[in-house]
């Protein structure tokens, strides 16, 4: 049975009927259209199909043409039939544009009281070249003690998206933004995103902030969060930063000249920081990203690792330190909050992963009383540079548990914190924003709430942050469909090439590989070679029934491109001898 009413496919015509081939995989079967359910499709059209039988007795579902979405080659069909198979809200509803509209651009006196006034102060966002909404801006001085004064601020979004306007109701229905290559369907309209909340260089911007005063082992000594009014002094990117740093460019360090100590002991902080998330266990995976270069038509025409610098780490610890600061003050005010909790994996699947360490020769201590990260961030340490690190990496992000949002501390394995929420991010993420409201009201209250409001957030709260936990698990997918769907396409005329890669997974009906730009193709059984392979499903290892070869997680192989169906999602490989 085929659980949702509307699907999204392929519809393929055979003159006297018609079927669709469903996007969704785990639906099995094709849909069966009679002639007079065609609609307007014509063969090769992406479609919405409703389905008005199920199936039964051997014959497949029936369904009827409800939207005709575009030719499958058209330009942006692709991502479009991805926005219609889950229902993202990729318009604004007409009243959520018209409060956007409505909103000064520019900040008005009036608004200005009780907060404290930093324009003066030297301000800067970092970021990537193409970022558009700037929702985070930083500035470090080294003090007379030798502790680090780091100041946080955060682009103040609500105070424009106020609850129960049609605005906040949206932004709590989307609950995050979604990257889909080219495409962005954000948490709120860019006269927001953009405009006003948008941290922009030489404009006034409210901000709420996190100061800080960190000693030299990395330990806040002490904080404070407050409303303020700033303007960014220069808006950097990553790769300038690094230039910077690196003194690799003249004409970068000449038109930065006046900021190159500022950024200097931004590095000297950042490297305290992450020294001593280092020692506390947190979990640096350093699992590549992919970036994918689009042409003007969406069609993907390079696809290769995602490079970070230092100039990323440096924003990253910042984040991180920022957001436990919050979450630890928040934390012992027994205030309504959502933090983000990544709980401890599970000691079977921890045993589990390692059978896989110990073909490589590591393994992780653990027992049921005790599964601490540091004992995960050995073995990390221990495969850094190795042929296997990426795959070890990938094995143990498979085992730990999926980071949610909960309105009770339970902290965070990952980033070893026993504190930790999501502050940083108010234009993207819906939790964000939901605890920036919880922060101005305590500040404007100064911090004497009544329980009228203790007991009317904490049920918003856990009713938000399970709403957004949710929605953040559909933006995952979405992202990670739209990734796969491009570098599909992308191999599309890549067909008879030969690539070396690693195999990445082991399965009952062939094994993973993937290639250095980290696109992953399947060798299926029969494209292996001419023995007959056996799964070894404990050890995930097949083994050949006559040649007692073994292809195992990790190993190195060369393949050859055998097919690729951006329609399907997928990448299929043979395996190729070496020479």
């Amino acid at each position: 049975m085929i659980e949702n009413n509307r699907i999204v496919g392929t519809f393929i015509n055979s003159k006297s009927f018609g079927f669709v081939i469903p996007d969704d995989k785990k639906i099995k079967t094709d849909i069966f259209i009679p002639k007079a359910n065609f609609g307007k499709a014509r063969n090769n059209h992406k479609v919405v199909v409703e389905i008005t039988k199920q199936a039964k007795a051997g014959k497949k579902p029936e369904g009827r043409i409800v939207e005709v979405i575009g030719g499958v080659n058209e330009a942006g069909i692709d991502m479009l039939s991805l926005i219609k198979e889950y229902e993202l809200p990729y318009r604004f509803p007409e009243e959520v544009v018209q409060e956007a509209r409505e909103i000064k651009q520019e900040i008005e006196e009036k608004d200005k009281k009780g907060r404290k006034d930093l324009r003066e102060e030297i301000i800067f966002t970092i970021d990537g070249e193409d970022a558009k909404d700037l929702d985070d801006a930083v500035k470090v001085e080294k003090l007379e003690n030798g502790h680090y004064k780091l100041d946080v601020h955060i682009a103040d979004v609500s105070n424009y998206v106020r609850e129960k306007t049609e605005l906040d109701k949206e932004a709590n229905s989307r609950g995050t933004s979604i990257y889909m290559l080219g495409r962005v369907i954000p948490m709120l309209p860019r006269e927001l995103s953009n405009g006003i909340c948008s941290l922009n260089a030489g404009q006034d911007r409210f901000a709420i902030s996190c100061t800080m005063e960190i000693n030299e082992k990395g330990v806040v000594a002490s904080s404070d969060i407050y409303k303020s009014i700033i303007k960014v002094t220069e808006r950097m990117n990553y790769t300038d930063v690094q230039k910077i740093l690196d003194k690799t460019d003249k004409e970068v360090s000449k038109r930065y000249e006046k900021y190159i100590k500022e950024f200097e002991i931004m590095a000297e902080l950042a490297n305290i920081l992450k020294n001593k998330r280092k020692e506390q266990g947190y979990l640096n995976l350093d699992i590549p990203e992919t970036k994918i270069e689009l042409d003007k038509k969406g069609k993907p025409v390079k696809v290769e690792k995602y490079e970070t610098t230092f100039a990323h780490e440096i924003i990253e610890q910042f984040m991180l330190i920022a957001n436990e600061t919050v979450a630890e003050r928040f934390y012992w005010l027994e205030a309504p909050f959502i933090y983000r909790v990544h709980e401890e994996p599970d000691l079977e699947k921890v045993q589990e992963l390692n059978k896989f360490l110990h073909n490589f020769g590591y393994r992780i201590l653990a027992n049921k009383d005790n599964i601490h990260p540091k004992e995960f961030a050995k073995v990390l340490e221990k495969v850094k540079g190795k042929q296997e690190e990426k795959v070890v990496a990938n094995l143990i992000l498979r085992t730990l548990k999926v980071a949610t949002y909960e309105s009770e501390n339970k902290g965070h394995f990952g980033i070893a914190s026993k504190y930790y929420c999501h502050f940083t991010s108010p234009i993207r993420r819906y939790p964000d924003l939901f605890i920036h409201r919880i922060i101005s009201k305590y500040i404007e209250k100064d911090y004497a709430v009544d329980d009228w409001f203790l007991e009317k957030y904490n049920k918003r709260a856990t009713k938000r942050a399970f709403h957004s936990s949710e929605r953040e698990k559909i933006a995952t997918k979405v992202e990670r469909e739209a990734e796969k769907i491009k570098k599909a396409e992308f191999m599309e005329n890549k067909i008879g090439e030969q690539y070396e890669g690693i195999v990445s997974s082991v399965t009952s009906f062939g094994i993973f590989v993937e290639l250095e730009n980290t696109i992953e193709g399947l060798i299926r059984f029969e494209n292996l070679d001419n023995d007959y392979y056996i799964y070894d499903d404990t050890n995930k290892i097949l083994i050949g029934e006559r040649t007692k070869r073994e292809f195992k997680i990790g190993d190195k192989v060369k393949i050859e491109v055998i097919d690729a169906s951006k329609q399907y999602r997928r990448v299929d490989f043979k395996l190729i001898e070496n020479e």
